[in-house]
């Protein structure tokens, strides 16, 4: 027999407001049409970073240790906690008028940003963005 729990709020329990949440890499969840299922861990990102490769920064981040510059247009981004291999899927992108993007060097510890003009010479981006969907070690 299964049950349900219906609250509006959970704490931890000393009643202080804190929420200490676990959940197993096997949860799911259900579609908002009710019709699919899918496993909550999978679909969270790992990690994400909101970096100036011209400083360089780290502006905000998720599981992000450091930012560390190569040389003009690539950057290294190292994990707080790594990745189980190198597959696993990233995505970069920028605001800034440099036209192409993309993800190199896939390591388990880190991953690397390239930055071209249209003119594909390499070049620092100010507001670069990435994220990394996969699992972790």
């Amino acid at each position: 027999m299964t049950s349900q729990l219906n609250v509006d709020t959970i704490v931890d329990k000393a009643g202080s407001g804190g929420t200490n949440v676990k959940i197993g890499n096997t949860s799911t969840y259900v579609s908002e049409g009710g019709g699919a299922t899918q496993n909550t861990v999978q679909g969270i990102a790992k990690s994400w970073v909101h970096c100036n490769q011209s400083t360089p920064s780290i502006e905000d981040s998720f599981n992000t240790a450091s930012i560390t510059d190569i040389s003009t247009g690539l950057s290294t981004i190292a994990f707080t906690n790594n990745m189980s291999s190198v597959s696993f899927s990233a995505h970069y992108t920028h605001h800034d008028n440099l036209m192409n993007s993309a993800v190199g060097e896939f390591l388990t510890g880190s991953y690397r940003l390239d930055s071209r003009t249209d003119s594909a010479t390499y070049g620092d981006q100010t507001n670069a963005c990435g994220t990394i969907h996969g699992d972790l070690a």
